[in-house]
């Protein structure tokens, strides 16, 4: 588990990048369409840091709570406006030019999306290839004829060369409402088409065990039970385990590879193991108690050693997707699409109350999420920005007053009247922006609570 301080420091850092990001675009095509900009400023409540523009007397300012931000344009209804300064108010502007202020924080970003997918697909994205380990019976998976060993290369048009993009591909197939062709490597090295019919993957959700619901275990590397190393005052270390010994039996069962040994320990907290091992020349008979650590609701065995991972491992289950520019652009845009319209299908599910509580996340899912990116490097930070700034993109486009949508929807019935919608009118709209909102706060503090309770 990452540290609190480094997942802190890292959730506030992607939370500072992406509202520069949001209010920028407010900022920036505000400033374009002439309209004056008062006050740049990085989070709410007493600015804590300053600085004022020579050129425009714009004040960027930092404030006390980093939980978002927001750019105030010259604007008669929110104070008086010299007369000189009137044709830069923000009111006095024509309706298109109000409505292009307020979409561009969220259109910055998906721009600010599909920019950190380029960056990581001409960089080179590491995956798992998409091969099957095991199918269920009787599953939807069987029916369809797929085969352990099956290497997905595509599903319907979509090329799959990881999991990630496999698993994304039939999400965004299921909400077609077509059969889908598959197009899989057989053991035997020949391509062949698997077909799925429309109604099976409609069933499946929008969440990480699309798999599992189909029918498909990944294929897991049988990795050899060799110890790479132990962590002091650990199980592991207080029997005298070292690094290099190979694990041969565990009462008397032989234990052949690592995860079959992991989930041996892991059903067998606090009872005693009888463990042999071949170091060297010789096998050593070891008692081995492993320590009862909590996952969730469940109490695990835990030992305190790691395994010495093959070098021809990584050949076989890791590609590496990296693409020329262009390509890498077209990729981007696709898969912010594809992530955007995920997204939306999974309010749609919420307001019809299909909606599983798996699939919602508040700010401490955010920060835990960000920190294990952060962990495992830019390039993964750079993907994790790039899904919470759909995320926030889609969101603040939901017709909802307050939000930018809200507004939007507002100058759309303006559009529609020929006159401004009515200031009581806005502000019962206000008023039921506000209920929706903290309901949405509720229910993903609530999930997060669960998690952490579980």
């Amino acid at each position: 588990m990452e540290s609190l301080l480094f997942t802190t420091t890292s959730f506030i850092i992607a939370l500072a990048i992406l509202i520069v990001v949001h209010e920028f675009g407010h900022f920036w095509v505000a400033r374009t369409l002439g309209v004056k900009v008062l006050r740049f400023s990085v989070g709410f409540g007493p600015i804590v840091w300053k600085y004022t523009g020579s050129k425009d007397k714009t004040e960027y300012a930092l404030s006390a709570i980093p939980l978002g931000g927001y750019v105030k344009m010259l604007d008669e209804q929110e104070a008086p406006v010299p007369e000189a300064e009137l044709p830069r108010s923000f009111n006095r502007q024509k309706l298109w030019i109000r409505s292009a202020i307020v979409a561009a924080g969220p259109i910055f970003n998906l721009l600010f999306a599909i920019l950190a997918y380029w960056i990581v697909l001409v960089s080179g994205d590491f995956g798992i290839r998409p091969i099957i380990g095991k199918i269920t019976p009787q599953s939807n998976a069987e029916q369809a004829g797929f085969q352990t060993g099956d290497t997905i290369l595509a599903v319907g048009t979509q090329a799959t060369p990881s999991w990630e993009t496999a698993l994304l591909a039939l999400i965004t197939a299921r909400d077609q409402g077509k059969d889908v062709p598959v197009k899989v490597l057989t053991n035997q090295k020949t391509e062949h088409i698997r077909w799925i019919i429309a109604a099976n993957i409609a069933q499946l959700s929008s969440g990480t065990r699309v798999l599992e619901e189909f029918g498909i275990t990944p294929a897991r590397p049988k990795i050899p039970p060799i110890i790479a190393k132990v962590i002091p005052g650990e199980p592991a270390a207080q029997i005298g385990l070292r690094p290099k010994d190979l694990l041969i039996s565990a009462d008397n069962v032989p234990i052949e590879d690592w995860i079959s040994w992991v989930n041996y320990v892991r059903k067998r907290p606090e009872q005693n193991i009888i463990l042999k091992v071949q170091r060297q020349n010789k096998i050593l008979e070891f008692r081995l108690r492993p320590k009862a650590h909590k996952v969730k609701d469940q109490i695990i065995g835990r030992i305190g050693a790691s395994v010495v991972i093959p070098k021809d491992l990584n050949e076989k289950y890791q590609v590496l997707v990296q693409l020329d520019p262009i390509t890498a652009l077209k990729k981007a845009i696709d898969k912010t699409v594809q992530l955007s319209q995920m997204m939306l299908t999974v309010i749609g599910r919420m307001v019809i109350g299909q909606a599983e509580l798996d699939n919602i996340g508040g700010p401490i899912s955010i920060a835990e999420f960000a920190g294990k990116a952060a962990s495992h490097g830019i390039l993964q930070f750079f993907k994790f920005l790039a899904a919470i700034s759909i995320s926030l993109g889609v969101l603040n486009l939901l017709p909802i007053p307050i939000l930018d949508g809200g507004h939007l929807l507002f100058f759309l019935l303006e559009g529609i009247k020929g006159s401004p919608v009515s200031e009581w009118m806005q502000l019962q709209g206000q008023r039921i922006g506000i209920a929706i909102l903290l309901l949405l706060m509720s229910l993903a503090f609530y999930t997060d609570i669960n998690r952490l309770l579980e």
